[in-house]
């Protein structure tokens, strides 16, 4: 089994992943690290775990986007098998998505007032 040692927010994290993948979680952390770093330019200072909740919830949202948006999926290759999950309806879907929305909008209102 592989590791890689990714920085989040300036932060060092050793992260055991399968043999050949490291470069992958190097790509992906790359990802989530810049969603960090537009927070804290956006919001401030704010703890670590508030950063990380928000930033992946801002990644759901970008996946939920690719997945309603024509079945592309998140390498960006076109796919027919992108959509709601099995055993998900489409409807129930959406409300999901408006929820997690209006989550990611509430928190970022509470945080720029807390500013």
């Amino acid at each position: 089994m592989g590791q890689v040692d990714i920085t989040v927010n300036g932060k060092a994290y050793r992260i055991a992943c399968e043999d050949g993948e490291e470069q992958r979680l190097e790509d992906l952390a790359g990802v989530v690290d810049g969603h960090v770093q537009e927070l804290v330019a956006q919001v401030g200072a704010i703890s670590d775990s508030r950063l990380l909740v928000m930033a992946s919830l801002l990644i759901a949202d970008e996946l939920a986007d690719l997945r309603d948006n024509g079945g592309v999926s998140i390498d960006g290759q076109n796919s027919d098998a992108v959509g709601p999950p099995a055993g998900i309806e489409e409807e129930n879907l959406a409300e999901t998505i408006n929820q997690v929305a209006a989550r990611i909008e509430g928190l970022a209102d509470q945080f720029v007032r807390d500013r």
